[in-house]
Formats: structure tokens, sequence, C-alpha cells
């Protein structure tokens, strides 16, 4: 919703400055009051988490100290987990490398620019599911269903997100959370226009670590990125996650991105 505003007239004196009264002395003594008024709080749910939004920008997150811990605490979940994961995964990670390499040839991981924390850049980690000739290294260009340039194997790592496995390396060196934000590459598009242009209140969103999954990636929003409607929604998602953080909802995404992507994945 837009900045409220409203402009009050208010009647300073009954007589102009030339000692005049009546209609005349009353037009030339009515003033405009152009004093902004506050912003008007607006609180909306996103798949049942209140996202309050203060005329055009969300509310701004107080640094508590009780939030300062359980950030602190979800960095230490993210190295241990991190690093357990790439060993338990290491024979699934090998597996799925081969399949690729035989499949089509190039290399079984592609490296993307991605956006991190407060907007720095870095390179995101992904297995390739596309041919190599036609990989996007932009990523502006979004996939869709039936993309015809994601191989067999491609359209199996995105249905069940195998593909983002390699991102826990992200995780571990501390670009990347294993909850948050999904990082979006430099000059994302949301349908024919930049993200940036439909949402103006992106930037929100980079105020905390990216994840592998998130709030809108647990509740179905993910992929294609064509309607404005749904691209706005995932930020709004985002911002309502940011707004709402805790460990326990950390853990609840984490069970709905297992129900969600694993066993009912898109593909997209």
């Amino acid at each position: 919703m837009d900045r409220y505003e409203r402009a009050d007239y208010r009647v300073v004196s009954g007589r102009d400055r030339f000692g005049y009264s009546g209609a005349g002395a009353l037009a030339s003594a009515i003033e405009l009051d152009t004093t902004e008024k506050p912003a008007r709080r607006q609180v909306t749910l996103q798949s049942g988490l209140p996202l309050t939004m203060m005329g055009n920008d969300p509310a701004p997150q107080p640094e508590q100290p009780r939030r300062q811990v359980a950030l602190a605490i979800k960095r230490i979940f993210d190295v241990v987990a991190s690093a357990l994961a790439l060993v338990l995964l290491a024979p699934l990670v090998l597996m799925v490398a081969i399949a690729i390499r035989i499949e089509s040839r190039g290399p079984a991981l592609f490296r993307q620019k991605r956006e991190g924390l407060h907007g720095h850049a870095f390179m995101a980690f992904k297995f390739r599911s596309m041919r190599l000739e036609v990989c996007d290294a932009s990523g502006v260009a979004h996939t869709v269903k039936g993309d015809p340039r994601i191989t067999r194997v491609g359209a199996f790592l995105r249905k069940t997100s195998i593909d983002e496995l390699p991102q826990l390396l992200n995780v571990l060196i501390g670009q990347m959370s294993i909850v948050g934000p999904r990082p979006h590459v430099p000059g994302m598009l949301a349908g024919p226009q930049p993200y940036r242009s439909l949402v103006p209140y992106y930037d929100h969103r980079l105020s905390m670590l990216p994840g592998i999954t998130g709030w809108a990636q647990a509740n179905g929003l993910r992929g294609d990125a064509s309607d404005p409607v749904q691209a706005r929604a995932r930020i709004d998602h985002d911002l309502a996650y940011i707004e709402n953080f805790s460990l326990m909802l950390d853990l609840r995404i984490l069970v709905k991105t297992i129900q969600q992507e694993f066993f009912g994945g898109t593909g997209s």
C-alpha cells in the first residue's frame, strides 16, 4: 500500500496581512499544511506468517539480543549440518555427478553469480541440469515447464531439489544458510520487468543470509517468476520469514520443504 499522506488546510487568521477581512482575507489566510503524516501500518498474512508494512516498506526489525543469539545458534547449526550432510551424501553426490556426465558433455557442477547478504555477490554451486551449450550463466532467463534446455537427469534433479545439494558448500563457508530467502541472480526479472521495479521494497530481503530453502519455497512459491502476482508473493513471504525468524520456524520450514519439494516437487 502506498505511503499514507494527507494535506490539511487550516485557517490561521480572520484578517489578511493588509488588515482586510472577508472572503478575500480568508482565502489569503488559508495555509497548506504539508507536514508528512506517519505511514499507515498494515499487516497481511503470508501463508500464515504476519508481514507488517509501514507505508511502502517493511517495518524495521529491532536488533534484540534474543534475535542475535538465535542467529548465532543458526550459524552453528548451519556449519554442523552442512558438514555432516556433505559427508553422508558423498555417495549420492558422486552418483549424480556421474549421471550428469554420462548424459551430456561438460562439468557436473554449475556456478552462478547470486546476490547474498546485503547484496554482496557470491558464486552459488548447483548440479548442472541443462545442456552445456544452452546454459544461461546469468540466470536471467527463467526456466519454464517443459523447458527444452533441461536434460532428463536435470529434470529429475530439479523435481527432487537434488540440484541444490552443492549449495551445502556455500553454507559451510558462510555465504548461505540452510534456511533463508533464496538467492537471486543480479538483475533478476519478474515477468517482463526487473524484480526491483515490480517490488520497490525488494532489497529488504537481503538483510539475512540467503538459504537453500525458505518460507516461499516451503509453500510452493518457486520456479517460474513470470507471473507478477506470484513473484511479489515470493518477496512478501521472504519478508514475513525475516520478521518472524526463530529457530522453531527454521525447523518448520525444513519439514515443509521435505514434504513439498522432495515428495511433491514441481521440477521448475
